[in-house]
């Protein structure tokens, strides 16, 4: 390796991490530095990010990656929709509004009054989530944006205040439903219908691009005296990882799982058929143009949260020993939707499922390596539909699955998943979005060469990568299927 790295700042939806990146020789180490938890705060009934303290632990970790010497630059991503407003001075006006607030309830539904969800699939393209940035900022109403000058993205504000220039990164652009994706544009027709002032959404930028260089201050903060740049990279967290889906040819799926599971193919054009509406699949951009044709699923936060729930009850909830005893629970003895809205916000996950269940007519788990399994063999069926509608609407054969991300430590929902699409499953890189962060740093500085192939070459001969072949009899997934409709 060299000694020149890159610093991923990775920030998911229940932590944050700085990695350092070093490429050469067709390979790249990651080291990471700091990791800080990512914990919203409820304040005045509002559920918020606390962006200052992602602010900081941001600092700490370049500090960190200073220290270790050769850094080249710096790169930010995050999860996607939330957002910061400025005023005319480029202060923040409040802390960022979590997308699990329930200030969204019933605004969806509400906007489709004014463009309907036709139409805005028509322009957008974008999968109808009710926390989409659109939805947000017609619950904050023209009050609120009426002080606003400049609306940044969670990566564009943290990158604004590294560097003091704005943009919009394109990648996460995309996600607020108020992006024309085959125009490659902001639609100043939708925030015109929806009274949304055009004026406060930056320029657009690309993966890259250059996103300036570290204030002086910052340089002071982080104990470095020479500039540091900061370059523009797929700044959506999937978009990241997506890059680093260790992938040969193009007949693949891809789940990035964490927090939130995102389960689609990676096409040239978006898919914008009345039956990918219904489907409620989303054409997101991705790194080099290509299309992130995908569904949200819910993911791991069913058992984040259920771990978080046990945990305050001193309840045992060792996830490894969950997840051993979950293994031997038998099979389908409950199933539910995953994206049940119920499902949603923060609060007592296990009771939830319980009530899911029952909703279903189907016994509720009765202890928690049952409830465990649900989550497990629930997740598994939503991949499952997942990939099917994903080649049934883009036209693309999958021969295989790649899971990336935290989840593809999870030796059980791999096998799952495995079984669930009846095709293999390659599990891994855990860090995908750090990888891919890195990665189109060290293009743009002209470390590496090549397209998304060419990356992807580099993340297969860096990463250990395990396989799950399919077992049992597809058959029980269908049936299974049937329970939650």
């Amino acid at each position: 390796m060299t000694d020149a790295g890159f610093a991923a700042v990775d920030l998911g939806a229940s932590s944050g991490r700085v990695i350092v990146g070093q490429v050469a020789q067709g390979r790249v180490e990651l080291t990471e530095v700091n990791r800080f938890p990512n914990l919203p705060v409820r304040a005045g009934g509002t559920l918020h990010w606390d962006i200052l303290g992602l602010y900081r632990g941001v600092l700490d970790g370049l500090r960190a990656a200073e220290r270790a010497g050769g850094l080249v630059s710096a790169g930010i991503d995050s999860w996607a929709v939330d957002y910061g407003l400025l005023d005319s001075g480029g202060a923040l006006i409040g802390n960022p509004v979590h997308y699990r607030d329930g200030r969204t309830d019933g605004v969806m539904e509400r906007t489709f009054g004014v463009v309907p969800a036709e139409e805005l699939y028509a322009v957008t393209g974008l999968q109808m989530l009710p926390f989409n940035t659109v939805y947000q900022l017609v619950a904050a109403g023209p009050a609120a944006l009426a002080a606003a000058r400049t609306l940044l993205l969670i990566p564009d504000l943290l990158s604004y205040w590294l560097t003091g220039e704005m943009g919009a990164e394109i990648t996460n652009a995309s996600t607020t439903q108020l992006y024309d994706v085959r125009e490659s544009r902001w639609s100043g027709e939708l925030m015109g219908r929806l009274n949304i002032p055009r004026g406060i959404f930056p320029d657009l930028r690309r993966p890259g691009d250059s996103a300036g260089v570290l204030r002086p201050d910052v340089l002071a903060e982080i104990r470095r005296s020479e500039p540091l740049p900061v370059t523009v990279v797929g700044s959506h967290d999937t978009a990241s990882a997506v890059v680093a889906v260790p992938a040969a040819g193009e007949n693949f799926a891809y789940i990035s799982c964490g927090t939130w599971s995102l389960v689609g193919v990676e096409l040239a054009e978006p898919v914008q058929t009345a039956d990918a509406l219904a489907a409620n699949f989303t054409n997101e951009v991705g790194v080099d143009g290509t299309i992130r044709f995908l569904r949200n699923v819910m993911g791991l936060w069913l058992l984040q949260e259920s771990l978080r729930t046990w945990n305050a009850h001193g309840l045992p909830a060792d996830l490894e020993t969950l997840l051993f005893d979950a293994a031997r629970v038998p099979a389908f003895t409950a199933v539910i939707d995953p994206d049940n809205p119920a499902l949603l916000a923060p609060g007592d996950m296990p009771e939830r499922i319980a009530r899911a269940c029952q909703d279903l007519g189907q016994p509720p788990p009765q202890n928690q390596a049952a409830t465990v399994r649900c989550i497990m063999d629930s997740l598994a069926l939503a991949y499952r539909a997942g990939v099917l509608d994903a080649e049934r609407l883009s036209g693309r054969s999958v021969d295989v699955v790649h899971l990336v991300g935290g989840g593809s430590r999870n030796e059980l929902l791999c096998q799952l998943t495995a079984d669930a699409c009846a095709v293999p499953v390659v599990a891994g890189p855990v860090e995908a979005a750090a990888l891919g962060n890195v990665l189109v740093q060290a293009r743009a500085a002209r470390v590496v060469d090549g397209g998304l192939g060419d990356l992807r070459s580099v993340v297969a001969a860096s990463s250990e990568l395990r396989r799950y072949e399919p077992q049992g009899d597809v058959s029980r997934w269908r049936a299974a299927a049937e329970r939650v409709r």
